[in-house]
């Protein structure tokens, strides 16, 4: 198990790093210019969880907490806040928005925890919105830069929190269907504008069905999309072997190799 002080080496690290005398690179970063790197790193981490692999978890898990520590320098080179100012705020959050645990709030179930933790997040941005007119919201919260599956089933989770829900998953799944003519009564009849605003209620219907069947739209996503991209493979390479491209064939063979690839798994 890691030792305190092994924390403590990485924060001296990354100060040296950014100090004079230290990297080139890490010297010029700032919170804008380590974007990127933040969202890679955290796909690198989904990544290794979807493939199972606990060394690369690990791995990636370590470089995802460099990103936090990373900013947490600039912060405390710009005298705005240190990497104990992190620590602190989330230690806070979570005494705060666990009363069932150490408080005297009760909540023997997920979904009365989940519940208590709306309520309490919007207790929190009232407060923080002091005297401003703004209705706090349960939406409050949710990154406006998500990626949209992700986000819609975000918005969704919240608002079933709260109560405006489906109980069971014929609901949603019903609201596809009907949301399927809708989009097909759009191509027949709507411009391109219609089109896609169906086509988007649509899409946010199948993510709400994932919800109630317990999925995560956005990694079953990810894996009808990696099963695609692997089976188009086995149509390339055996048309290699034949001296053919994908272009070069005619529709009927490349039904027939995406059958074969389909049989393969």
């Amino acid at each position: 198990m890691a030792q305190p002080r092994l924390f403590e080496e990485l924060v001296d690290i990354m100060a040296r790093l950014r100090a004079e005398g230290g990297c080139p690179w890490d010297r010029e970063q700032t919170h804008e210019t380590l974007r990127p790197y933040l969202i890679e790193e955290t796909h690198e981490v989904i990544e290794a969880i979807e493939r199972g692999s606990e060394d690369k978890l690990v791995e990636e898990l370590g470089d995802l907490l460099l990103q936090v520590v990373f900013h947490a320098q600039i912060g405390t080179e710009d005298g705005r806040f240190t990497i104990d100012d992190v620590v602190g705020r989330v230690h806070e959050k979570l005494v705060r928005r666990h009363p069932h645990v150490f408080g005297d709030v009760r909540a023997d179930t997920s979904d009365k925890v989940l519940r208590n933790w709306e309520a309490i997040k919007l207790a929190e941005r009232a407060k923080e919105n002091g005297e401003t007119d703004r209705l706090p919201s349960v939406f409050d919260g949710v990154p406006s830069t998500l990626p949209a599956l992700l986000k819609a089933q975000r918005v969704q989770t919240k608002a079933g929190r709260v109560g405006f829900d489906w109980k069971e998953a014929e609901g949603p799944m019903a609201k596809v269907r009907e949301e399927v003519d809708e989009l097909e009564t759009a191509v027949r009849e709507e411009g391109p504008g219609e089109i896609e605003q169906e086509l988007g209620d649509l899409l946010f219907s199948v993510v709400n069905v994932a919800r109630h069947l317990k999925a995560d739209a956005e990694g079953a996503l990810r894996i009808s999309v990696s099963r695609f991209m692997e089976r188009f493979r086995y149509i390339e390479e055996s048309l290699s072997k034949r001296g053919l491209s994908p272009q070069e064939a005619d529709p009927e063979t490349l039904d027939a190799l995406w059958e074969e690839a389909k049989q393969k798994g």
